[in-house]
């Protein structure tokens, strides 16, 4: 059983989470590039789903592993994790999904860059959560941290408003409002378990709506390439599935406010993987961006 924790618990997160919770960002980052690819020849909800089934088939192999038994939920815990199911895994993978092909890379990154503060302003609201001045100040830092280093791409184009932008937060939305749930039902439930069933209730949803959708175009095992199934392992099993059990063991541990904030260094990871890896080139600007997500991050996740 986890124990009782307050939306405050995060002013004693150990070192060794930050630095989980760094590597799973590296592994989000990363993995933005590693999706583009796998949806070159598949369509991109259907990769979503996928890689969900591979993720929770990874999470249970987790549970077995480290022996965790099933626990006993009553009837509102059972409706709280389908509803996590629905927001953090169906609901934002179709606004994802959908919203992408809608909207400018940077209109997307910029949007979806607002986690933290919509996860800032809901745990406020809904959990009274302290929203103190340093917290204002890092969220502001990162925000434009990120910003600095988004809006300086090769090639970036900021386009109008319009429906992939409300989807893209939409995305937002059900990520920040599944994590306030999340950190509410660990109080009593393992959160491993709570990854297990989210990604697992969610992913099944998923491949539901792609079999029931008669628009769903299924790829043909022949045609795809020798290093799909490869790509599509290791971004189900370490950025889906393992990435949600250290973001969610954070939230039980720091809180949905202070854990939103890491959300900052995802861009600056993909950033750095396009840099290493695509040869983009690097400037100032992604100083300028990295010294306002540390700055962001230090302030908004200090104890106060």
């Amino acid at each position: 059983m986890v124990p009782v924790v307050s939306a405050d618990a995060g002013a004693g997160a150990s070192p060794g989470l930050r630095l989980m919770l760094l590597l799973t960002m590296a592994l989000w980052g990363g993995n933005v590039s590693v999706v583009k690819l796998l949806n070159v020849s598949v369509e991109p909800l259907v990769v979503s789903g996928a890689r969900m089934v591979v993720a929770a088939l990874a999470l249970v192999a987790v549970l077995r592993w480290r022996r965790l038994s099933w626990q006993r939920l009553d009837r509102g815990q059972v409706l709280a994790l389908a509803g996590c199911a629905v927001l953090m895994v169906y609901g934002n993978q179709l606004c994802f999904a959908n919203g992408v092909q809608n909207t400018s890379a940077a209109n997307s990154a910029l949007i979806l860059s607002l986690n933290p503060l919509v996860s800032t302003l809901l745990a406020a609201l809904l959990l009274g959560d302290r929203l103190t001045p340093a917290r204002l100040a890092g969220l502001v830092l990162g925000f434009g941290g990120v910003a600095a280093v988004v809006l300086h791409r090769p090639g970036v184009a900021l386009g109008q408003a319009g429906l992939g932008d409300a989807l893209m937060f939409g995305a937002v939305l059900t990520w920040s409002a599944g994590g306030l749930v999340v950190q509410r039902l660990a109080r009593r439930i393992d959160s491993a378990i709570i990854s297990t069933v989210v990604t697992a209730g969610g992913g099944l949803l998923l491949v539901l709506h792609l079999l029931i959708d008669p628009g769903t175009t299924w790829p043909e095992p022949a045609r795809l390439d020798a290093w799909f199934l490869p790509l599509l392992l290791v971004s189900g099993v370490l950025s889906t599935g393992l990435g949600a059990l250290v973001w969610n063991h954070a939230l039980v541990v720091q809180g949905v406010a202070r854990t939103s904030l890491y959300a900052y260094w995802v861009p600056i990871f993909g950033v750095a993987v396009a840099v290493l890896l695509l040869g983009e080139p690097l400037s100032v600007w992604h100083g300028v961006g990295l010294a306002g997500v540390l700055a962001g991050t230090w302030l908004g996740t200090r104890r106060t």
